[in-house]
Protein backbone atom coordinates (compact mmCIF):
# COMPACT_ATOMS: atom_id res chain seq x y z
CA UNK A 1 0.00 0.00 0.00
CA UNK A 2 1.61 3.48 -1.00
CA UNK A 3 0.86 5.81 1.80
CA UNK A 4 -0.71 9.02 1.54
CA UNK A 5 2.65 11.13 1.99
CA UNK A 6 4.76 9.26 -0.75
CA UNK A 7 0.94 9.67 -2.93
CA UNK A 8 0.84 13.46 -2.19
CA UNK A 9 5.15 13.65 -3.30
CA UNK A 10 3.75 12.19 -7.08
CA UNK A 11 1.07 14.38 -7.62
CA UNK A 12 0.78 17.34 -5.08
CA UNK A 13 -2.69 18.40 -6.37
CA UNK A 14 -4.37 15.47 -4.42
CA UNK A 15 -3.49 17.01 -1.46
CA UNK A 16 -5.01 20.20 -1.61
CA UNK A 17 -8.69 19.40 -1.27
CA UNK A 18 -6.84 17.59 2.21
CA UNK A 19 -5.42 20.50 3.45
CA UNK A 20 -8.39 23.23 2.74
CA UNK A 21 -10.32 20.41 4.05
CA UNK A 22 -8.25 20.08 7.56
CA UNK A 23 -7.67 23.78 7.78
CA UNK A 24 -11.65 24.43 7.73
CA UNK A 25 -12.31 21.99 10.40
CA UNK A 26 -9.50 22.83 12.65
CA UNK A 27 -11.57 26.57 12.95
CA UNK A 28 -14.81 25.42 12.51
CA UNK A 29 -14.76 22.89 15.49
CA UNK A 30 -12.73 25.31 17.46
CA UNK A 31 -15.82 28.10 17.10
CA UNK A 32 -18.25 25.09 17.45
CA UNK A 33 -16.31 24.00 20.85
CA UNK A 34 -15.81 27.76 22.49
CA UNK A 35 -19.18 29.05 21.84
CA UNK A 36 -20.87 25.55 22.41
CA UNK A 37 -19.45 26.14 25.61
CA UNK A 38 -20.68 29.61 25.73
CA UNK A 39 -24.54 28.23 24.95
CA UNK A 40 -22.96 25.54 27.67
CA UNK A 41 -23.09 28.50 30.60
CA UNK A 42 -26.52 29.76 29.95
CA UNK A 43 -27.85 26.03 31.03
CA UNK A 44 -25.63 23.51 31.87
CA UNK A 45 -26.22 20.44 30.87
CA UNK A 46 -25.40 18.74 34.36
CA UNK A 47 -26.53 20.14 37.22
CA UNK A 48 -28.93 22.94 36.11
CA UNK A 49 -28.26 26.27 36.37
CA UNK A 50 -26.48 25.84 39.65
CA UNK A 51 -23.88 23.06 37.78
CA UNK A 52 -20.45 23.52 36.45
CA UNK A 53 -19.48 26.69 34.56
CA UNK A 54 -17.08 27.12 32.07
CA UNK A 55 -14.34 29.99 32.59
CA UNK A 56 -14.85 33.29 29.52
CA UNK A 57 -11.44 32.71 28.79
CA UNK A 58 -12.34 29.27 27.36
CA UNK A 59 -15.52 30.63 25.58
CA UNK A 60 -16.86 32.52 22.26
CA UNK A 61 -19.99 34.66 22.50
CA UNK A 62 -19.96 36.33 25.60
CA UNK A 63 -23.60 35.88 26.38
CA UNK A 64 -25.82 33.20 24.75
CA UNK A 65 -26.98 34.49 21.69
CA UNK A 66 -23.59 35.58 20.91
CA UNK A 67 -22.72 31.99 21.49
CA UNK A 68 -25.45 31.05 19.38
CA UNK A 69 -24.56 32.92 16.33
CA UNK A 70 -21.10 31.42 16.30
CA UNK A 71 -22.06 28.56 17.00
CA UNK A 72 -24.82 27.83 14.19
CA UNK A 73 -22.96 29.88 11.37
CA UNK A 74 -19.50 27.27 12.65
CA UNK A 75 -22.38 24.14 12.57
CA UNK A 76 -22.68 25.39 8.95
CA UNK A 77 -19.50 26.33 7.71
CA UNK A 78 -18.58 22.62 9.07
CA UNK A 79 -21.44 21.20 7.57
CA UNK A 80 -20.94 22.24 4.17
CA UNK A 81 -17.15 21.17 4.45
CA UNK A 82 -17.97 17.87 5.08
CA UNK A 83 -20.31 17.62 2.54
CA UNK A 84 -17.86 18.88 -0.56
CA UNK A 85 -14.84 17.07 0.77
CA UNK A 86 -17.65 13.69 0.45
CA UNK A 87 -18.67 14.52 -2.69
CA UNK A 88 -14.92 15.06 -3.25
CA UNK A 89 -13.72 11.67 -1.82
CA UNK A 90 -16.83 9.72 -3.90
CA UNK A 91 -15.62 11.46 -7.25
CA UNK A 92 -11.96 10.64 -6.57
CA UNK A 93 -12.65 7.00 -5.52
CA UNK A 94 -10.21 7.79 -2.15
CA UNK A 95 -13.16 6.09 -0.41
CA UNK A 96 -11.59 2.91 -1.23
CA UNK A 97 -8.73 3.60 0.46
CA UNK A 98 -10.07 5.40 3.81
CA UNK A 99 -13.00 3.24 5.20
CA UNK A 100 -12.73 -0.07 6.89
CA UNK A 101 -12.89 -3.14 5.29
CA UNK A 102 -13.03 -6.85 5.67
CA UNK A 103 -9.43 -7.18 5.11
CA UNK A 104 -8.64 -4.60 7.96
CA UNK A 105 -10.40 -6.84 10.59
CA UNK A 106 -8.92 -9.39 9.43
CA UNK A 107 -5.43 -7.79 9.42
CA UNK A 108 -6.51 -7.03 12.92
CA UNK A 109 -6.67 -10.66 13.91
CA UNK A 110 -4.06 -12.14 11.82
CA UNK A 111 -1.21 -9.85 10.51
CA UNK A 112 1.97 -8.85 12.50
CA UNK A 113 3.20 -6.44 10.30
CA UNK A 114 2.95 -3.25 12.42
CA UNK A 115 2.31 -0.97 9.76
CA UNK A 116 -0.80 -2.92 8.53
CA UNK A 117 -2.65 -2.60 11.57
CA UNK A 118 -2.14 1.21 12.00
CA UNK A 119 -3.56 1.66 8.92
CA UNK A 120 -6.18 -0.83 9.83
CA UNK A 121 -7.21 1.09 12.59
CA UNK A 122 -6.61 4.40 11.16
CA UNK A 123 -9.55 3.08 8.78
CA UNK A 124 -11.54 2.21 11.60
CA UNK A 125 -11.24 5.43 13.49
CA UNK A 126 -12.22 7.29 10.05
CA UNK A 127 -14.94 4.90 9.79
CA UNK A 128 -16.41 5.24 13.20
CA UNK A 129 -16.49 9.21 12.97
CA UNK A 130 -18.84 9.58 10.35
CA UNK A 131 -21.94 8.13 12.69
CA UNK A 132 -20.76 10.43 15.40
CA UNK A 133 -20.70 13.48 13.29
CA UNK A 134 -24.39 12.87 11.67
CA UNK A 135 -25.62 12.14 15.45
CA UNK A 136 -24.33 15.68 16.36
CA UNK A 137 -25.11 17.15 13.29
CA UNK A 138 -28.68 15.62 13.81
CA UNK A 139 -29.15 16.21 17.41
CA UNK A 140 -28.00 19.81 16.76
CA UNK A 141 -30.14 20.76 14.14
CA UNK A 142 -32.88 19.50 16.54
CA UNK A 143 -31.90 21.96 19.38
CA UNK A 144 -31.66 24.52 16.56
CA UNK A 145 -35.31 24.16 15.05
CA UNK A 146 -37.07 22.31 17.77
CA UNK A 147 -40.36 23.73 16.28
CA UNK A 148 -39.40 22.84 13.22
CA UNK A 149 -37.95 19.52 14.02
CA UNK A 150 -39.93 18.09 16.57
CA UNK A 151 -39.82 14.70 15.43
CA UNK A 152 -36.09 15.27 16.42
CA UNK A 153 -36.73 16.03 19.85
CA UNK A 154 -39.34 13.15 20.46
CA UNK A 155 -36.77 10.24 18.93
CA UNK A 156 -34.29 11.21 22.02
CA UNK A 157 -37.19 11.13 24.40
CA UNK A 158 -36.87 14.38 26.29
CA UNK A 159 -35.11 17.70 25.57
CA UNK A 160 -32.95 17.09 28.03
CA UNK A 161 -32.12 13.78 26.42
CA UNK A 162 -30.98 15.50 23.26
CA UNK A 163 -28.78 17.98 25.04
CA UNK A 164 -27.16 15.49 26.56
CA UNK A 165 -26.83 13.10 23.26
CA UNK A 166 -25.45 16.60 21.89
CA UNK A 167 -22.91 17.38 24.35
CA UNK A 168 -21.50 13.61 24.72
CA UNK A 169 -20.43 14.04 20.72
CA UNK A 170 -17.92 16.18 21.57
CA UNK A 171 -15.62 14.90 23.88
CA UNK A 172 -15.54 11.58 21.03
CA UNK A 173 -15.11 14.53 18.08
CA UNK A 174 -11.83 15.50 20.40
CA UNK A 175 -10.88 11.76 21.13
CA UNK A 176 -11.33 11.03 17.35
CA UNK A 177 -9.06 14.17 16.67
CA UNK A 178 -6.57 12.76 19.03
CA UNK A 179 -6.54 9.08 17.56
CA UNK A 180 -6.28 10.62 13.91
CA UNK A 181 -3.31 12.66 14.76
CA UNK A 182 -1.33 10.00 16.71
CA UNK A 183 -2.31 7.41 13.74
CA UNK A 184 -1.33 9.58 11.45
CA UNK A 185 2.33 9.95 13.29
CA UNK A 186 2.81 6.19 13.53
CA UNK A 187 1.76 5.76 9.90
CA UNK A 188 4.07 8.31 8.34
CA UNK A 189 5.58 10.57 11.32
CA UNK A 190 5.50 14.26 11.25
CA UNK A 191 6.09 14.92 7.41
CA UNK A 192 2.52 12.93 6.62
CA UNK A 193 1.29 14.79 9.84
CA UNK A 194 2.23 18.33 8.37
CA UNK A 195 1.29 17.35 4.41
CA UNK A 196 -2.03 17.52 5.80
CA UNK A 197 -1.97 21.51 6.69
CA UNK A 198 1.31 22.72 4.92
Amino acid sequence: MVSTNNASKRNPTQAIPAKIFHWINIVSLFVMLTSGLQIYNANPVFGGRGGLHIPPIFTLGGWLAGGRHWHFAAMWLFSLNLLWYGIYVLISRRWQHRFVSSKDLKALQKTKNSKRLVYAWHRIAYTSIIPILLLALFTGIGMYKPAQFPWIVSAFGSWQALRIVHFSSVPLVVLFAAIHSWLGMKAGGEKLTESMFW
